[in-house]
């Protein structure tokens, strides 16, 4: 990935580039083995399968994701770049039917945290695992603590008023509670369940104009525009380019996050 390594950014933003400081931070904790076959949830567009399956030669990686888009777009890029053991599959983690026992490590980069039934899915993905099998998850630490979504919130509500008020929909700061991460980890039967803190920027993107693309096209903020009359719209798009390009400077436009790297492992 461009820009993944060094602190210049990558010439584009994205998912993979806004998060490219927490991947490496996931690769090292996730410590892929060159015999291991590992379940990634939450694909996306695949990098972090495909990163998986270069580690794992003599192994496989297995990417699911909601999306169908996103997996037609990883398998585009796993067969573009050469990469044979990785597959990719158009799936609810939820309730997908894995074959038992099956894999060495499960891995996610932000996309366990919208499960409807948190439980069930643990619990399924469990199952998946093999006997001493780990799991190693990255999740949002709590809303107050992730300046981008504080700056968000507060430059929409400046003009929308209440209609920036509580979102809809999945709640990505859902896992940001450890008492309650462990204890649901272990009511699915996982165990040895940690949390190590991640402090890195999040990265949106070059200059303002690519930042606030992206940003409109967050959950919270589409929802928030589009409960909006066109006149209160355009004031609140100026409210969150500025906020934006307060954040800017010669690397990009940058904001502070904290999140959780999840370890847990099957008994």
């Amino acid at each position: 990935m461009p820009g993944a390594t060094g602190d210049h950014p990558p010439a584009t933003s994205g998912y993979d580039a806004e998060l490219r400081r927490h991947n490496e931070v996931l690769r090292r904790a996730a410590a892929v083995r060159s015999h291991d076959h590992v379940l990634d949830i939450g694909c996306g567009t695949g990098q972090t399968t495909r990163q998986a399956a270069r580690t794992a030669q003599a192994g496989s990686a297995l990417g699911v994701d909601v999306s169908a888009s996103a997996i037609t777009r990883a398998r585009e890029l796993a067969r573009a770049e050469g990469i044979g053991n990785a597959a990719f599959e158009h799936a609810d983690a939820q309730a997908h039917r894995f074959p038992g026992e099956r894999f060495d490590l499960v891995i996610s980069r932000f996309g366990t945290m919208f499960f409807e039934d948190p439980g069930r899915a643990f619990a399924n993905i469990g199952r998946a695992l093999r006997p001493t099998g780990r799991l190693v998850m990255m999740v949002w630490q709590a809303r107050e603590l992730n300046a981008w979504d504080l700056a968000i919130r507060r430059s929409l509500g400046a003009s929308a008023g209440p209609a920036a008020g509580a979102p809809g929909g999945p709640d990505p700061f859902s896992l940001a509670d450890p008492p309650a991460v462990e204890e649901l980890l272990r009511g699915a039967g996982f165990t040895d369940v940690s949390f190590t803190d991640v402090h890195e920027e999040v990265y949106y993107g070059p200059d303002v104009a690519t930042a606030l693309d992206w940003v409109r096209g967050f959950t919270c903020t589409r929802d928030v525009l589009e409960r909006l009359d066109p006149a209160t719209t355009a004031r609140a798009v100026e409210d969150l380019r500025a906020a934006l390009a307060a954040r800017l400077d010669d690397d990009g436009v940058r904001f502070d996050s904290r999140a959780w790297t999840v370890t847990a492992r099957r008994p």
